[in-house]
């Protein structure tokens, strides 16, 4: 009777500690799902936000010194928020010392986020460099705003996913959108007009195009057609009285081109109209003629 009191009390004790292992177990995978919960609720917010983040840089509105702005703004907003990815990295590391390998509420990782954070970090610092570029450019070369933004909005409809690059192709097609006649190549046949271009702009050949690449090689090629416009449009002031005139008659094209010239700059020329809105009888406007002549042969 006693050995059976005994055994008794045994299995008592057994059951006891296995109900206590039970709840320690159930405390722990508790413990272990909300810090799941917890990070990833952390983590899918960080990644929401990194993504908005570099839409709004590279879709940004305005002018030159607006976008630059914007860009500042949010370059000072990233730099905040890496003490975000900090509270992050404690949470992966409590996770680690869990030894919680898996996370079914998000698929991102500590690493992963900070990787992102990093290149929208770079992506900001290249945006504010670019955009300084373009400024100074519209400054002191004579290229326009205009011509600048048509540029960026080219890049940027090409930039599909909006990471700051374009490959090989895709600025092959930017090009051709812009004007650019770049014959059409079978697959994997050589195209040496075109790889002389990548050669100016992607020279360390990693197989892809920034955004400033892109603009410095737009912006090199625009300077030129700016420089070269204006010899033809002083050229053709010249041929006017006292060289004051923003317009030039029909007489002093016959009288200082050949006639097959003047022919070709009469038929493409506007009409001169004047500051009052009235047509100048007998009167071209050059100046229009260079720039449109420049800007379609890029």
């Amino acid at each position: 009777m006693e050995a059976l009191e005994d055994t008794w009390e045994n299995l008592q004790k057994i059951i006891e500690e296995r109900e206590d292992d039970l709840r320690k177990e159930a405390q722990r995978q508790e413990y272990n799902d909300n810090l799941r919960q917890e990070f990833a609720q952390a983590a899918n917010s960080f990644h929401a936000w990194l993504t908005d983040t570099r839409v709004a840089m590279v879709d940004g509105q305005g002018d030159l010194e607006d976008q630059l702005a914007g860009v500042k703004k949010k370059s000072a907003e990233i730099a905040d928020r890496k003490e975000d990815l900090r509270i992050l990295e404690d949470l992966g590391a409590q996770m680690e010392e869990a030894l919680i390998l898996d996370n079914k509420y998000t698929e991102h990782s500590t690493v992963d986020l900070a990787q992102q954070w990093d290149q929208l970090d770079q992506l900001a610092m290249r945006m504010k460099h670019n955009l300084e570029q373009q400024i100074q450019a519209r400054n002191t070369t004579g290229v326009s705003e205009d011509t600048l933004k048509e540029f960026s909005i080219m890049f940027k409809h090409f930039d599909k996913d909006k990471t700051g690059y374009l490959d090989h192709q895709e600025f092959k097609s930017c090009l051709r959108s812009l004007g650019y006649d770049l014959p059409i190549v079978e697959e994997g046949e050589e195209d040496p007009e075109f790889q002389a271009i990548l050669r100016t702009v992607d020279p360390n050949g990693d197989g892809v195009v920034s955004m400033g690449e892109y603009m410095s090689f737009m912006i090199s090629r625009e300077t030129e057609n700016v420089g070269s416009s204006q010899e033809v449009i002083n050229a053709f002031k010249a041929l006017t009285e006292q060289g004051k005139r923003l317009y030039v008659t029909e007489a002093e094209l016959y009288q200082s081109l050949t006639k097959e010239q003047a022919d070709y700059c009469i038929d493409r020329m506007n009409p001169y109209i004047d500051d009052k809105g009235r047509e100048v009888p007998g009167a071209y406007d050059y100046k229009t003629f260079c720039e449109m002549l420049f800007s379609s042969s890029i």
